[in-house]
């Protein structure tokens, strides 16, 4: 069977990059049991609510859920267990101490499969106040207007 290259992405959360404002970025791998990648090679999974945190010098995402696997057994996973991920010590260390700065959390950003190996898409993050929140919301129209004008202008010259 041959290996599977590039990257499946099997869920985004679009929400995170509204809500905060994304500094950094890591890519780290995922502690996963066998329903759970096969959940997530169907394409089913959900960021909306996750978060991930040190503890120990460990790293844990939590709260992303994965739903059960509908042809599993008995020994089925929990859909919103705690997760191990994945990283180096240094990387660890230097996302703590960002972390314990103050303001700061770690948000996953996207799950996906990098050549057959299930990755999380991790951001360290910033929390936007509401009037940052309805400014981007501000810019990314008025670019949007802007495009469409230059579109507009473009044939009607022709």
């Amino acid at each position: 069977m041959p290996k599977e290259q590039g990257r499946k992405v099997v869920a985004t959360n679009r929400k995170a990059r509204h809500d905060y404002t994304i500094e950094d970025t890591y890519e780290a791998g995922m502690v996963l049991h066998g329903t759970e990648v096969k959940a997530l090679r169907q394409g089913r999974a959900s960021l909306v609510d996750g978060y991930a945190y040190v503890d120990r010098g460990e790293m844990w995402l939590d709260a992303v859920y994965i739903p059960e696997y509908f042809q599993g057994t008995w020994n089925n996973h929990a859909p919103r267990r705690k997760r191990k991920l994945l990283l180096h010590k240094e990387q660890i260390r230097k996302i703590a101490a960002k972390t314990r700065e103050g303001g700061y959390t770690i948000v996953p950003l996207q799950l996906y499969f990098s050549d057959g190996r299930a990755k999380v898409e991790l951001g360290i993050a910033k929390g936007k106040k509401e009037y940052d929140k309805r400014h981007a919301l501000r810019e990314k129209q008025d670019k949007r207007d802007a495009d469409r004008a230059m579109a507009a202008r473009k044939y009607v010259g022709e």
